[in-house]
């Protein structure tokens, strides 16, 4: 049986690591099932121990597996999950992670009073006072590192957030405490390879696969109050847009 295929373009440790996920999504391995030694693996697969442990550790990053000290590596989760993010309405990080029932976590990286950078400004419409409220957060589910975001607010504005427990919901906040009424939201998505230190709280190999979304929260007198730049885990998020009934075009021939 050869695992690895040594004229695959593909990276030893990626082919392993595919072949594993392939054991455990077909039920070979289930949830909590611990997997054979890091020696026993690295024979099977005709690979130094390195090149094996790479691919347990990519297999680790994804959630899949879990390794205890001393006792070996486990399965973790049976199936990997895919969280959707639904672009139909304004939503919050509480509301995709309800979907699959994650237990939500968010750590606050940074906060505080900061000269807005200027497409921040420039969106924000904030003419000669530039100083934006800068939140920096990772949001985790079930304790899994899943949004890095980087969050700007007028400062005049919502400078009394930085006093407020900034590990919830930042739209329920804006609604309650500042009685803002999110009307609409402007997005844009692209895929990009995750840098070192984002990449790092993510716990993945730098350039690892990523989505980068720019959302831009208007109120209800259609004046711009957030400008939010998220970065997801490209393994773990899948956006979903539901569209409305294809028209055809008329067209006329002139004579």
């Amino acid at each position: 049986m050869k695992i690895v295929d040594p004229s695959n373009p593909i990276p030893k440790y990626l082919q392993i690591s595919a072949w594993l996920k392939e054991l455990i999504q077909t039920g070979r391995y289930k949830e909590g099932e611990r997997l054979p030694s890091e020696i026993e693996l690295s024979k099977i697969c005709e690979v130094n121990r390195n090149t094996l442990r790479q691919a347990i550790s990519e297999l680790t990053a994804e959630g899949l597996l879990r390794k205890e000290k001393g006792k070996g590596t486990f399965v973790l989760l049976s199936k990997p999950v895919a969280l959707k993010h639904k672009l139909e309405r304004i939503s919050s990080f509480r509301d995709d992670l309800s979907e699959v029932g994650f237990k939500e976590n968010t750590i606050l990286l940074k906060k505080g009073i900061e000269d807005a950078p200027d497409h921040v400004a420039k969106t924000l419409i904030l003419g000669t006072d530039t100083q934006v409220v800068a939140v920096r957060r990772l949001r985790k589910g079930d304790d899994m590192p899943l949004i890095y975001e980087e969050s700007y607010l007028p400062g005049k504005m919502f400078k009394g957030i930085l006093d407020m427990d900034l590990t919830g919901s930042m739209y329920k906040i804006l609604s309650e405490r500042f009685s803002t009424a999110l009307a609409r939201c402007e997005q844009s998505i692209k895929a990009v390879n995750l840098k070192g230190p984002i990449a790092k709280l993510f716990n993945l190999p730098k350039n690892s696969a990523g989505l980068y979304m720019e959302s831009i929260t208007y109120n209800e007198n259609n004046i711009p109050v957030e400008v939010l730049c998220s970065y997801y885990r490209g393994d773990k998020y899948v956006f979903e847009v539901e569209l409305g009934r294809y028209h055809i075009k008329n067209s006329f021939n002139a004579d």
